[in-house]
């Protein structure tokens, strides 16, 4: 046709080139032989597996959206099409289809390996607030005054009191003060603050049974069974 643009499909040379654009070459050939000869040995054993129950996979893409992931970061991360989680949690309506009943295992895996990591989350989506708790309070218990904690957290001093004893926060707030302690950990607090605060925050931990930053491993932080060496939880 004149003037008509022809697009080279880019597609690898493989198996799916081979079904999917019909290319007549031996190394698409070869692949789809490849796949026959494969597919007849795990028939043979038993082990032919080309689908598994779609349902787990959906249940688990609505909890990572419960935690406030939007569907293309869950593809994003699984390495999967977007329409492909769309087709296993509703189905594609434009095609009269409803939810997807069965996926390929490699697709199943990619989708249950993607976990509501901290920093995959909705800043505003509330979590566990133990974490945030531990850090703040090992900080104290280092010798870091709260008004000077609530400071480098742009609160207010009775926000900051309230903090450190919720037991949800937000991801935003989780990130603002994992970065804050990560920061402060190993600092002296004698160099930003005068030595009677400092004696008085460690005094007010000690009251308190608060943890310090060394009765905690990195691991165990966030975990809320997880208890503190050497002091009670």
């Amino acid at each position: 046709m004149p003037g008509a643009v022809i697009v080279m499909n880019e597609r690898p040379h493989g198996y799916a080139r081979a079904k999917l654009d019909r290319c007549p070459c031996y190394t698409c050939r070869w692949a789809v032989a490849q796949y026959y000869e494969a597919r007849e040995r795990a028939i043979l054993y038993g082990t032919w597996r080309p689908f598994v129950d779609a349902a787990p996979v959906r249940a688990h893409i609505r909890n990572l959206q419960a935690c406030g992931m939007g569907l293309r970061r869950i593809a994003a991360e699984a390495h999967v099409d977007r329409k492909r989680l769309q087709a296993i949690i509703t189905g594609r309506p434009e095609r009269g289809t409803g939810p997807q009943p069965r996926v390929r295992p490699s697709t199943a895996a990619a989708i249950l390996n993607v976990e509501p990591r901290l920093n995959l989350l909705g800043p505003s989506t509330p979590i566990d607030g133990t974490g945030t708790r531990r850090r703040l309070r090992a900080l104290v218990a280092a010798g870091w005054p709260e008004q000077e904690l609530a400071r480098r957290l742009d609160r207010t001093p009775g926000n900051f009191s309230a903090l450190i004893r919720r037991t949800h926060v937000t991801v935003r707030t989780a990130l603002a003060v994992r970065s804050l302690y990560d920061e402060l950990w190993q600092e002296d607090p004698l160099q930003h603050a005068t030595g009677y605060a400092v004696n008085r925050a460690r005094k007010r931990a000690v009251r308190l049974h608060w943890a310090p930053v060394m009765a905690w491993d990195d691991d165990t932080l966030d975990d809320p069974a997880a208890r503190p060496r050497g002091v009670a939880a």
